[in-house]
C-alpha cells in the first residue's frame, strides 16, 4: 500500500512538473497610488497580449500598487519586486546615497526603458492670491502621497523655495487631493506627473481653477543649477479647462526600472514585446501620456547604469553603442 501511495504521488509531481516550465516564476511589477500614471504603466503591461503569452515560457508578470517613485526604488532595489517606474532623479539620487534623510546606496535598480516625462504641477483656485510657491505659506496643501516621487520632489522644491515648513501638508493621493480641493480642504495640491492628469481635470470640473507658474520659481531661485537632472517644459494651453495660456514648469523622466537579478532575457523578451509598433499602440490606448515612448527615445534620461536585458536590446536597436 505504501509502495502504491509513493509510485501515486512521483506521478502528480512529475504530472505538475510536465505541466508547466520547470523555470517558470512570477515577477511583479510595481505601480503607484490610484490616479498616477505610474499605476497605469504596471497595469497596461501586465494585460498585453504579448507579454502575458510569455507564460508559456514560464515569466508571468503581476501587477501591485506601490506609494510611486521612491517606494518602487526601495522595493525594487530590495527584491521585493522586479520591475517598477522610478523617476531618473530618484534613481541618480538612490544609487549616490544622495536621497533627502537616507544615505543608503541602492545600488540594484537598473535603468529598462524611458517612459515619459513627469512634470511638476500644483493646482490652485482662480482668484485664489496664490500666484507663486513662496505664496503658500500658511496654506493647507495636497503635496502627494509619502513614499511617493510626488512627495519627495515637493518637498525638494518647496525647501529649495523655502516654504515646506511653513505650508500645512498634507499626504496623499491626486485623487484623494482633488476631492479634498473640491471640498475647500485644500488651498492647492500638487502632482508630479504626466498631463492631462485625471485628479487635475475632476479639480477643474467642481472650480474654476489655474496652475502656478513653476518654471519661473525655478529660474529664479537657481533650482536648475542645484538639480540639472530636471528640465524645463511647459503645460500647453487648453490641457486643462479654464487654464488658456501655456504654464511653465520642470519635469523628470519616469523610467522603467529593474532589479539587477531579474534574467538578461526576461527583460530582453519583455522589450522585445512592448516597443513595437503595436505594443506602442497599445500602451497609448491605455493613456495617451505614453505616446512619448518611442523606440527612438528608449534611452532617454538615463544617467545610471542599464539592466544587462535592456543594453542587449538597445544596442540591436542602435539607440546605443
Amino acid at each position: 500500500m505504501k509502495k502504491t501511495m509513493k509510485v501515486f504521488a512521483l506521478l502528480i509531481v512529475a504530472s505538475l512538473a510536465f505541466s508547466m516550465p520547470a523555470f517558470a516564476k512570477l515577477y511583479v511589477f510595481g505601480g503607484g497610488p490610484a490616479g498616477g500614471t505610474f499605476q497605469t504603466v504596471a497595469n497596461a503591461v501586465q494585460v498585453y497580449g504579448p507579454i502575458k503569452d510569455l507564460a508559456k515560457d514560464g515569466v508571468t508578470i503581476k501587477t501591485q500598487s506601490s506609494g510611486g517613485s521612491i517606494a518602487n526604488l526601495r522595493n525594487v532595489n530590495k527584491g521585493k519586486v522586479a520591475f517598477g517606474t522610478v523617476y531618473s532623479g530618484h534613481v541618480y539620487l538612490g544609487a549616490n546615497g544622495l536621497l533627502k534623510n537616507d544615505t543608503a546606496k541602492y545600488e540594484n535598480v537598473q535603468a529598462v526603458a524611458f517612459l515619459y516625462g513627469a512634470p511638476a504641477q500644483l493646482v490652485v483656485k482662480k482668484g485664489s492670491g496664490i500666484k507663486s510657491t513662496k505664496d503658500l505659506a500658511g496654506k493647507k496643501v495636497g503635496v502627494g502621497n509619502a513614499g511617493s516621487g510626488a512627495f519627495a520632489n515637493c518637498e525638494l522644491f518647496f525647501t529649495h523655495m523655502g516654504v515646506w515648513d511653513k505650508i500645512e501638508r498634507n499626504a496623499m493621493g491626486y485623487n484623494d487631493a482633488a476631492a479634498a480641493f473640491g471640498n475647500n480642504q485644500l488651498d492647492a495640491f500638487w502632482l508630479f506627473t504626466a498631463f492631462p492628469s485625471g485628479a487635475v481635470i475632476m479639480a477643474a470640473q467642481t472650480n474654476d481653477i489655474e496652475l502656478i507658474d513653476l518654471g519661473a520659481d525655478a529660474e529664479a531661485s537657481g533650482f536648475y543649477k542645484k538639480y540639472p537632472y530636471f528640465g524645463k517644459l511647459k503645460v500647453p494651453a487648453g490641457t486643462y479647462k479654464g487654464v488658456d495660456a501655456d504654464v511653465p514648469s520642470f519635469q523628470d523622466s519616469a523610467l522603467w526600472v529593474a532589479n539587477k537579478d531579474v534574467p538578461e532575457d526576461v527583460v530582453y523578451k519583455m522589450l522585445k514585446a512592448i516597443f513595437t509598433d503595436e505594443g506602442l499602440a497599445h500602451m497609448v490606448s491605455q493613456k495617451k501620456t505614453f505616446k512619448a515612448m518611442s523606440v527612438a527615445k528608449g534611452a532617454d534620461g538615463i544617467v545610471t547604469p542599464m539592466h544587462p536585458g535592456a543594453i542587449k536590446f538597445w544596442k540591436e536597436k542602435g539607440v546605443i553603442k
